[in-house]
This record gives C-alpha cells, sequence and structure tokens, in this order.
C-alpha cells in the first residue's frame, strides 16, 4: 500500500476517534448534569454485572462507560496504526494519548470507589479535555494538507502570532479546568468569570491578529472564523447555564432546560480549545520562527545597503 493511502486511512481513523471522543465528553457531561455520578458504587463492574439495570441515573453513567469503553479501544489501534505508519511525532502522539485514555479510566475509577468528587472529578474533566485536544492534533498532523509542501510565511506583525496563540490557547485550557472546578463544587464562580474576560481578550486578539495579517491565508482564516464562532456561542451558553444553575437551585431535579444547556456549555467549551489547538498548530505549520524572520529581515537590510552604496559610487 502506499505511503500517501497509509496515512490517509490513519488520518480518517483518527477522525472518527476524535468524533466518538465529543461523544463521550457528552456522556460525561450527561452524568454531571444529572446528578449521576454516584449511581453506580462499583467498577469495573455496575452492581456486580456487565450490563446493570438500566434505570435513573444508572443509564447515564453506564452509557458514559460504554463510550470510555469504545475510546478506549479505537485509541488502542489508533496508536498501533501509527507506530507502524506514523511519522516520529504522530507515533510519540499516539502512545501519549493511549496513556492519558488509560489514566482516564483510573482517575475515573479513583472517582467512584474513593469519592472526594471535588477533587477527582474536576482531574477527571481537565484530563478529558487534554485527551480530545490530542487526538485531534493527531487528526491534523496525519491529514493530506500538513504532509503537503506548503509555502512558508512571515509575520512581521507584534507579538508574533505563533506565540499569542500558544498563549490563548493556554488561557482557554486554564478557563476550562476552573469551569470544571465550579461545575463540581470545588471552587466559586468569580474564577471562572476572570478566566472568561482574559480568555475573550486574548481570542479577539487573536483572531484580529490572523485577519489583519493573513487575512488571504485560507488555512489560517478559516480556522480563526471558526474559533470567534465558537466563543460567540460559548458566551451565550454561559449566560444561559449561569441562569440554568440559579434556577436549577430549587428545583427537586434537574430540568431538561438545565441539562441541555450545560451539556451543551462543556462540549462547546471543548470545540472551543480544539479548534484554538488546531489555528495554533497550522500557525506553527505555515508561519517561520521569530529567528529566521530576523535573518531574512537583516539580508534584505544589508543587500539594500549594499545597492545603495553601488549606486552613491556610480
Amino acid at each position: 500500500m502506499p505511503e500517501t493511502e497509509k496515512l490517509q486511512g490513519v488520518h480518517r481513523f483518527a477522525v472518527a476517534t476524535a468524533a466518538v471522543t465529543v461523544l463521550l465528553l457528552m456522556a460525561g457531561a450527561l452524568v454531571t448534569s444529572n446528578d449521576a455520578a454516584d449511581s453506580v458504587p462499583d467498577w469495573p463492574l455496575a452492581y456486580g454485572r456487565i450490563i446493570p439495570p438500566l434505570v435513573g441515573g444508572i443509564r447515564y453513567e453506564f452509557a458514559h462507560r460504554v463510550f470510555a469503553a469504545t475510546v478506549s479501544i479505537l485509541t488502542l489501534v489508533l496508536a498501533v496504526w501509527l507506530a507502524r505508519s506514523g511519522t516520529r511525532i504522530a507515533r510519540k502522539l499516539g502512545w501519549t494519548a493511549l496513556a492519558l485514555i488509560i489514566a482516564q479510566a483510573l482517575l475515573g475509577a479513583l472517582r467512584v470507589l474513593r469519592g472526594h468528587p471535588a477533587v477527582t472529578a474536576t482531574m477527571h474533566a481537565t484530563l478529558a479535555q487534554i485527551f480530545f485536544v490530542t487526538v485531534v492534533s493527531l487528526a491534523l498532523l496525519t491529514s493530506a494538507w500538513w504532509q503537503r509542501d506548503l509555502s512558508s510565511l512571515d509575520d512581521r506583525g507584534s507579538p508574533r502570532l505563533r506565540p499569542l496563540a500558544v498563549v490563548t490557547t493556554a488561557a482557554i485550557f486554564v478557563q476550562l479546568i476552573l469551569g470544571a472546578g465550579f461545575r463540581h463544587g470545588a471552587f466559586g464562580i468569580l474564577p471562572h468569570l476572570v478566566g472568561f474576560v482574559v480568555v475573550t481578550f486574548l481570542i479577539v486578539w487573536t483572531c484580529r491578529a490572523v485577519r489583519k495579517r493573513f487575512g488571504q491565508v485560507r488555512d489560517l482564516r478559516r480556522w480563526g472564523v471558526l474559533l470567534q464562532a465558537f466563543l460567540g456561542t460559548q458566551i451565550l451558553l454561559g449566560v444561559a447555564a449561569y441562569w440554568a444553575v440559579v434556577q436549577a437551585m430549587h428545583a427537586t431535579q434537574p430540568s431538561m432546560a438545565y441539562v441541555v444547556i450545560t451539556v451543551a456549555h462543556v462540549l462547546v467549551g471543548a470545540l472551543t480549545l480544539a479548534s484554538s489547538v488546531v489555528l495554533t498548530l497550522s500557525c506553527y505549520r505555515l508561519i517561520r520562527p521569530k529567528a529566521v524572520v530576523a535573518l531574512r529581515s537583516a539580508m534584505e537590510t544589508t543587500r539594500t545597503g549594499g545597492t545603495r552604496a553601488e549606486s552613491s559610487r556610480a
């Protein structure tokens, strides 16, 4: 089989794994929103059975475990496939993804068997985001676009887009940790609100830099547009989620509106982080490093100076 066909196959499989991981994130969010985290007291079995009675909160917890097992199998296949036909960095990321999903399963077991939901559930949610963006990164690194011979771009703006995108991605990740901590009762909402202001500023700044400096570069512009779209959606969902949380304080059980809004807020948060990661990787793929740009500028200055000197002598 030609090398390009092998990469196409593993790319499609990585995309499928990322898609199923989105469903896993949704299943996990449904567990929390329906207060079903403690509905199954044992692990890895459920009430000592492979398939427990699917009633009440048990349905959500069992569905979460089924999706987790499915993603684990897909990740194992992906890691082995990459070990046989992937690039060096893709192979490393493949084994990293496998290690992350194993750690995630152990954290889930710790949450069930030992409790401490404020700590273990927040760590579980955080690791889920790391795993998701790792698989998304693998989908990008194995794509035909990434393997192509692409023209390099110079970034003469300040600050450079590459480090700015990294800072924005890091801020979004911290914001998701703060959101998970609030959702699982580790701390109040104030840190999450402060993080919202910081993340909004950084995303707007980053996307503005993309639009002004590389507005004609489709491979950067589209990810900037997508990141802004997710930000706008997330702001609306955040307001709705806060309203839903306030309303849920007076309810005996979670309402449908509360479940739908909070689950959507979690999912769009993950997609916002993923789009920022893809934008960051695309910047590193297309834009020359600062040192190379500085060297090119110095060479151009030297060449211009030499031309002027020759002209003056003439």
